[in-house]
């Protein structure tokens, strides 16, 4: 009697072990099935935003920082703010080092996307900013904005401290523009325009505020 009462519980041991086995088995297999969680979303960034210090942030540029731009440096010469109602831009002058006798400077304003423009300086010769069309260099601009706008002027930029500036805007293909600026009532200037792709222009801040 003793010894078939030890056998049944042996039985009962061996099975108690091999269902322990089992709900292992399942539960090892059920960690290996479950899903990795998803990556997180990325969420959007502005690559000119203040915190990036690979491309800085046009948006604070002034006179004494530092420009580069297709492997060129330019030092900020002086800055234009300009306000037309509510609407705001500025145009930052640049030293001409390396392009003698020629005006280089940039543009930047959030309508109501960032745009940066490269502008050169460009000899307007016979034209003028009353055509709906103007080809430069077998280019078609044609006309989009005209407006009048105060301005103030900070570092060297040629212009009295703050006055009125007439503009007329054409815009061409591929990101071209071509602009006519009038300060004070004076002659005409115009610029050959190409907007600066994302993040092939640095900016390094200069010292003071």
């Amino acid at each position: 009697m003793e010894v078939s009462v030890s056998g049944t519980a042996i039985v009962i041991l061996l099975v108690l072990i091999l269902i322990a086995l089992i709900v292992l088995i399942v539960v090892l297999l059920g960690r290996r099935r479950t899903p990795a969680p998803a990556p997180a979303a990325q969420v959007p960034r502005d690559p000119f935003a203040p915190g990036d210090q690979v491309a800085g942030d046009p948006r604070t540029l002034k006179a004494g920082d530092m420009v580069e731009y297709l492997g060129v440096r330019y030092f900020v010469r002086g800055s234009v703010r300009l306000r037309e109602g509510g609407f705001t831009w500025s145009e930052h002058l640049l030293d001409a080092d390396t392009i003698e006798g020629t005006k280089v400077w940039i543009s930047v304003e959030e309508d109501p996307d960032l745009e940066v423009v490269w502008w050169t300086e460009h000899e307007i010769g016979d034209l003028t900013p009353s055509a709906r069309t103007v080809v430069v260099d077998g280019v078609e601009y044609r006309r989009e904005e005209h407006g009048t706008a105060d301005y103030t002027s900070e570092g060297t930029t040629g212009l009295g401290v703050q006055g009125r500036v007439e503009y007329v805007d054409y815009e061409g293909p591929r990101g071209k523009y071509l602009s006519f600026e009038q300060y004070g009532g004076g002659r005409w200037e115009a610029g050959l325009g190409e907007r600066v792709p994302t993040g092939s222009m640095t900016i390094y801040p200069g010292g003071g505020a």
